[in-house]
């Protein structure tokens, strides 16, 4: 088993929460894993990637080769796109569709849209909306990593346990808070 993940974003959106939240289940499940440090802006508003790779044997590199990825999460559509090169022909993207728009130049959101939902294997949802409607807006990364969560080779209940962990020192509200988004990702994205 091994699963090579980008993970995609701008800087406060919480990457760093899906990354702890895959890394704290697969070290709860005995897995190997080797996570990149995390690059570009870390503040708000920069761009923000990292890769991820988990494996059930020992892991040479922390860096994903071009076209090895096996899944892109993004909580940014134009994050998406930009790592496109790192995705294998049948690696899926996982993706908001609500736009983080940083730069002057910002593609226009139906073309944007439109190119990532040209792609063999895409998730794109609302991610904002659907954080919003469970009852915490600032949860948009944990609907995303809901979403992307068939496709980690984890079982669920190890990445709820994670996520649990990571949320249990800001108390109970947060965490029932960041696992009612997870499951209402799970659900936008039909994951069973």
């Amino acid at each position: 088993m091994k699963t090579d993940i980008i993970l995609a974003g701008v800087g406060g959106q919480g990457i760093l929460s899906i990354a702890a939240a895959i890394g704290t289940a697969a070290v709860q499940s005995n897995l190997y894993l080797k996570q990149s440090e995390v690059h570009g802006m870390s503040q708000r508003g920069g761009d923000v990637q990292s890769h991820l790779r988990i494996s059930d044997k020992p892991i040479a590199s922390d860096l994903i080769p071009l076209g090895k990825g096996d899944i892109i999460i993004s909580v940014e559509p134009m994050e998406a796109l930009r790592y496109l090169p790192y995705l294998s022909k049948d690696g899926w993207i996982v993706t908001n569709t609500t736009p983080f728009i940083n730069i002057p130049n910002y593609p226009e959101q139906e073309k944007l849209m439109d190119t990532l939902k040209g792609q063999k294997n895409v998730i794109a949802i609302d991610a904002d909306a659907i954080a919003k409607d469970a009852g915490s807006a600032r949860s948009a990364n944990m609907v995303i990593l809901g979403a992307a969560s068939a496709y980690l080779n984890m079982p669920i209940e190890v990445i709820e346990k994670a996520i649990v962990t990571l949320f249990e020192r800001k108390g109970q509200d947060i965490v029932d808070a960041n696992l009612k988004a997870f499951n209402a990702g799970r659900e936008a994205a039909k994951v069973k």
